[in-house]
């Protein structure tokens, strides 16, 4: 009987990790896009410039997309329960910080400390759910509910965004964030406690340094290119600046005796699929998101309100898609019966969109929900098993990196396609309104939508294609090398999981 109930007391404590750290997820994620809807007001409030404006959002997403593998490495170092916690207390402290703004430093601070501290947030909270859940089926139930909570995140953003700049004022967009945080914060009092790994080492300060700015170039050069064009000097010397950099950091990491980034963590080929699958992903549905907002107010006429919750069919969708489908077939199925069909998914649904013209009638029954549906639905079945396969055969302070590459590479994915998609939408819609006679400026902007995001489907096609290599079995001697002492953790898709099909599936690729 004190078995009994040690084991559902256990069983509670895991719950409440699974809690605090889809709260913190929705955080992250939700942040990248809240801001968004509120900036116009904020602009107008604070006194901003158009050219310094884009800094309210590219401040958040230098830091976060740059700290990341940091943040992954001072999670083991700090204990990830312990770094889970500090990132929370930072991030409520930033929000309230940048909701008091009283100008525009102020606030472009504020995000750069938010970011910050989202960089240890993020790998610290995966980490949590990859060490407390490792049984087949509450694992999927959890990285299930984990990915519902990120998939349906980045549109909550922008419904939130809309209600809080209507109604509250924009400044509620960043102090919402306080009681979410500091609840979450309470709720690590029962999660079980995870001690400092001693092997993580010290810091690889070289690999830190070119890390950071690495993916800080990379990501500004995406921010700089949606407003100046891919050709513009700037943005060219910022991309082969950033290259040469994260080149740089490769080849030192390839040589450090204890590295920031293993390579391991992404030459194993489930794993290399898994995060091209997830980038993707996230390169085709951000650029989606942005033109689901402006397609809505500028050509339909919905309100920002109306405009957000226009997405909340998207949102539903991912949660189902997450728990309904990839949370309930984890472990009974190979990853890539989840991943591809839900890259195709998405796909078709874009692909629906570009049927769409300026005289289009009956849009919201006839394109806009089925096309929801269907990337909510993708977008679902794509992020349990890839946020799985992350960590999967991971040495315990390996963990750490492996989940800061995994939101790294989210973060490069949605940076990308939030500039790449706007660009090819506004040359497209150029291009028609200069050769096309008598054409309104309505219909131009329509092609441009649907010019991008059919280069969306197109890029989600291609992933699937490339995730389909997770299927392909592995050479007898790769296998013999991830049965080698050390090269797998409790904590690892396969370790936990000996006898799932998601987990022979991982053996075999």
């Amino acid at each position: 009987m004190p078995d009994e109930t040690h084991a559902h007391a256990g069983g509670r404590r895991r719950w409440w990790t699974l809690l605090a750290v889809s709260t913190a997820q929705l955080l992250v994620v939700l942040d990248s896009t809240i801001v968004n809807i509120a900036l116009p007001s904020a602009q107008q409030a604070l006194g901003m410039t158009d050219a310094n404006r884009q800094w309210a959002i590219t401040a958040y997403a230098l830091a976060f997309g740059g700290l990341l593998l940091i943040g992954g490495r001072v999670s083991g170092l700090l204990g990830h329960r312990r770094a889970f916690a500090v990132g929370l207390v930072g991030f409520a402290a930033a929000s309230a910080l940048g909701g008091a703004a009283t100008g525009p430093g102020m606030l472009f601070g504020a995000r750069a400390l938010q970011g910050v501290f989202a960089a240890l947030l993020a790998p610290a909270g995966l980490s949590l759910l990859t060490t407390t859940y490792t049984g087949t089926r509450e694992r999927g139930r959890a990285f299930g509910v984990f990915a519902a909570v990120g998939a349906a995140g980045a549109a909550v953003g922008l419904i939130a965004g809309g209600l809080l700049t209507q109604y509250a004022g924009w400044r509620w967009c960043l102090y919402v964030n306080v009681p979410v945080a500091l609840l979450a914060v309470l709720g690590t009092a029962f999660v079980p406690h995870a001690p400092p790994l001693r092997a993580a080492g010290r810091l690889d300060v070289p690999g830190a340094l070119l890390s950071t700015a690495g993916f800080a170039a990379v990501v500004y050069a995406f921010s700089e290119a949606e407003p100046h064009g891919w050709s513009d000097p700037k943005v060219l010397a910022l991309l082969a600046g950033g290259a040469a950099l994260l080149a740089a950091f490769v080849a030192v990491e390839l040589r450090a005796p204890q590295p920031l980034l293993p390579m391991r963590v992404l030459l194993h080929r489930a794993r290399g699929g898994a995060f091209a699958a997830i980038t993707l992903m996230f390169v085709a549905i951000f650029g989606f998101y942005l033109f689901m907002s402006y397609y809505t107010q500028t050509v339909l006429g919905y309100s920002p309100v109306e405009s957000g919750l226009t997405l909340i069919v998207n949102a539903a969708a991912a949660l189902a898609g997450s728990m309904l489908i990839a949370g309930r077939l984890h472990g009974r199925v190979a990853p890539a019966a989840l991943i591809v069909p839900g890259l195709v998914a998405a796909a078709l649904g874009m692909l629906l969109l570009t049927r769409l013209t300026a005289d289009s009638s009956a849009v919201l029954g006839a394109y806009l929900v089925p096309a929801l549906v269907l990337t909510g639905l993708g977008l679902g079945c794509v992020m349990p098993p890839t946020a799985a396969l992350a960590t999967a055969h991971m040495r315990p302070h390996e963990i750490g990196a492996a989940s800061a590459a995994y939101n790294a590479s989210q973060q490069l994915g949605a940076a990308l396609g939030t500039a790449l998609l706007n660009t090819l939408a506004a040359s497209a819609a150029a291009a028609h309104l200069a050769s096309a006679a008598g054409t309104t400026a309505t219909a131009a902007t329509v092609h441009g939508y649907t010019t991008a995001l059919t280069v969306g489907a197109a890029v989600l096609l291609g992933a699937a294609c490339l995730t389909s290599l997770l299927a392909t079995p592995r050479p007898e001697r790769d296998r013999e090398r991830e049965r080698e002492p050390g090269s797998g953790s409790g904590s690892g898709y396969a370790a936990a999981e000996p006898k799932g099909a998601v987990s022979q599936q991982v053996s075999r690729t």
